[in-house]
């Protein structure tokens, strides 16, 4: 079969390593700080309020923003990895048709997940721990961002990542910060200057709601305009491609999903155990958590940038480059970590009072945020194992760590920390399971490569 030419073979096979790599990596890193400061972008304005009430509000919808991310991994995860696969081995017309159906499935399970979002406000809002004092500013979030900007949300995630899988990591990364900046651009204007005072999370949620649906619009007129890609091209809802392809997205794209949610799972737990304590532990534990995402977000966008190039050098049997490819990316991911952990034990208590100045939130959240800042190399290299196995098309190892991390160690030693030791063993909980979890990533890592990589991996 005659090659067909992408116009990124290069970066692909040829490119030198570590070019390569930051090729990829430094627009996905740059992309993923940016969604994370916009997302602490609301939490500093909201904290402009000094209401603790507001900013647990804003906090407790965390975890669902966060199943958009899940949502967008179904169809992004499963079907970038796939087109990369794909490519690999010359086939880009049924790469074409993945990416199709990959379109569709984020259409419809992101609607889906607005109007059930909508229908069942009070209940979830119940479940992730909203009291009678933050019910109000969480559920008036949520309609933003959730309910109408669920789609917009979904879709342009899963846009970058496919976009990303065919070697564009520049237009995935410039989409996404785009809309990140005008997000921050619109929050200040939204929440104090066209609503009246006491509004200012419904301004901050409108805020996000409209720069996401930019950033939707950005790339689409982007894919359109991307001629020279026989990929991207958006066919018939009835035009699947085979039965391999697709078992192949639900392969990988679930497990991506399920671990998400884990992940967001494991969010809601520590908020349920928090509220239990204060609204002020709920405040403090909720600016935490987002903060502590500057270096986790790092190594995601690190992982998503590798991962393409893993998928096409593995499906190409070129075991040499893809070694090299991973080699590299580890070694940064673990220089950043390390770097983290020196700033963030320097500054907690600076940065803490960046989002709010109340000095009860600031002094348990500086605790907080020295202990949590520990996992951050663990949680990188649980990661980085994942999306290694995902760009192997390996769904069944992800999805096994993914369920052992998350049911079998994290959320288990949050309730035990927290039984034994307060709301301080709630923070240790990570990098206590994490330590246990990387241990499993090793093993199970080592066991799949003496069989795929005889001679090395």
């Amino acid at each position: 079969m005659e090659k067909v030419k992408t116009g990124r073979e290069e970066m692909f096979e040829t490119m030198p390593v570590p070019r390569a790599v930051w090729t990829m990596v430094l627009p996905a890193v740059i992309s993923q700080l940016i969604v994370l400061i916009y997302n602490m972008a609301d939490t500093f304005f909201i904290g402009r309020t000094n209401d603790p009430c507001m900013v647990a509000g804003a906090s407790l919808i965390l975890p669902l923003f966060n199943i958009t991310v899940a949502l967008a991994g179904l169809a992004g995860v499963g079907g970038g990895a796939l087109i990369s696969r794909l490519l690999g081995r010359q086939q880009p017309e049924e790469a074409r048709r993945v990416y199709s159906f990959c379109v569709w499935l984020t259409l419809a399970v992101s609607a889906a997940f607005s109007l059930g979002t909508l229908a069942f406000m009070r209940p979830l809002m119940g479940l992730l721990g909203a009291g009678e004092d933050t019910y109000a500013f969480a559920s008036s979030y949520a309609f933003f961002v959730i309910v109408c900007g669920g789609v917009p949300t979904v879709l342009s995630n899963t846009l970058a990542t496919l976009i990303r899988s065919i070697g564009e990591s520049g237009k995935a990364g410039f989409g996404i910060t785009m809309g990140g900046l005008v997000n921050i651009a619109l929050d200040p204007l939204f929440m104090f200057v066209l609503l009246p005072r006491g509004h200012e999370i419904m301004g901050a949620g409108a805020a996000t709601c409209l720069s996401n649906c930019i950033a939707c619009g950005y790339f689409i007129i982007v894919i359109k305009r991307m001629k020279d890609s026989r990929v991207l091209r958006l066919g018939k809802p009835t035009a699947l491609p085979s039965k391999e392809s697709l078992k192949s997205v639900f392969a990988v794209g679930l497990p991506s999903s399920i671990t998400s949610l884990l992940f967001d799972l494991d969010y809601i737990v520590i908020d349920r155990l928090m509220s239990a304590y204060s609204d002020v532990a709920l405040a403090a534990v909720g600016i935490v958590l987002k903060v502590e995402r500057l270096p986790l977000n790092t190594g995601v966008g690190i992982c998503l940038g590798m991962t393409p190039i893993v998928a096409y050098n593995f499906s190409a049997g070129n075991f040499q480059r893809m070694n090299a490819v991973k080699r590299y990316s580890l070694k940064i991911g673990l220089i950043c970590a390390a770097v983290s952990i020196l700033l963030y034990e320097l500054f907690a208590g600076q940065i803490m009072r960046v989002f709010i100045r109340d000095a009860e939130t600031v002094a348990l959240g500086t605790g907080f945020l020295r202990a949590r800042i520990l996992a951050t190399p663990l949680m990188f290299l649980s990661f980085f194992h994942v999306h290694l196995f995902n760009g192997f098309g390996e769904g069944g190892h992800a999805l096994f760590l993914g369920v052992v991390r998350w049911l079998g160690l994290n959320i288990p030693m949050l309730f035990l920390l927290n039984w034994l030791f307060g709301m301080n063993g709630v923070v240790w909980a990570q990098v206590t399971a994490d330590g246990l979890n990387v241990l499993l990533c090793f093993a199970v890592y080592h066991r799949y490569a003496k069989k795929a990589f005889p001679k090395g991996g």
